[in-house]
């Protein structure tokens, strides 16, 4: 049967500018030490991969950073993965105009996935909808790990299968991530579906897409590889605005 399994979906004081002086909410911490609000960017990282092992929306640490479209980051940049300012404080966060290293991967533009514009009776101007997202599951197989909230081990769900069975995209999007730079998952694949949802494709043999590839759904993307225990099987996730949901609710019944 078909089974729907958790796969696994984000940061320092707001970055400054060379040759301008800090803010005082962006005070550093000690040199060469990081708080606990903070991330220091190493070679590999893009803004969704950082936020995806966060539990953060990819969005809020490139506000939190003054970092603008499309979101490039540099190794060695610290960044702050919380608010820099609360209550009422309107201040800005400066945007970082230090040199970009280039590197193999690099955080994509936001997608936009809208639907044609609707005229509302109350008002003339077009309003635009956004398109409603139908899943599929991207493999089939038993599902032997659910979805358990606040438990870091069970974000998604974990489908078992066969080495080399077909993974597919479970939504059409956009490739951000494909890689494996976040440990506990493998060969990892990320989706951008639209502004809202990610998914997520861990434990893969061997990927076939790239970052920046658009997937449609049901298109094959991986092959099924082992998890840390060796048993063949997929970790799937998706997440809701960089927070983790149960695939379960969203996957269509069997």
């Amino acid at each position: 049967m078909y089974g729907l399994a958790g796969c696994t979906a984000a940061w320092r004081a707001p970055v400054e500018a060379r040759g301008t002086h800090p803010t005082p909410a962006a005070a550093k911490s000690p040199r060469g030490s990081l708080r606990a609000d903070e991330y220091r960017v190493r070679s590999g990282d893009t803004l969704v991969s950082i936020a995806w092992q966060k539990g953060v929306d990819y969005r809020s640490i490139a506000s939190w950073n003054g970092i603008p479209p499309p979101y490039r980051i540099y190794p060695g940049q610290t960044l702050r993965l919380k608010p820099p300012f609360s209550g009422n404080n309107t201040s800005t966060v400066k945007t970082s105009k230090a040199r970009p290293i280039p590197a193999t991967r690099t955080a994509a533009k936001p997608i936009e996935a809208t639907a044609p514009k609707s005229t509302s009776r109350k008002t003339s101007k077009p309003a635009a909808a956004k398109t409603r997202l139908v899943w599929r599951w991207p493999a089939k197989g038993r599902v032997v790990s659910s979805f358990k909230a606040g438990d870091p081990l069970r974000k998604g769900i974990k489908i078992a299968g066969r080495s080399g069975k077909p993974i597919v995209a479970a939504e059409s999007g956009k490739v951000v991530y494909s890689g494996s730079g976040l440990i506990g998952y493998g060969r990892l694949i990320i989706v951008k579906h639209n502004d809202n949802y990610l998914s997520a494709y861990g434990h893969n043999r061997k990927i076939l897409v790239k970052e920046g590839d658009r997937v449609t759904k049901g298109i094959k993307i991986a092959e099924m590889g082992t998890a840390n225990s060796g048993d063949p099987m997929l970790h799937f996730e998706i997440r809701r605005d960089g927070k983790p949901v149960d695939p379960m609710r969203l996957l269509p019944r069997l």
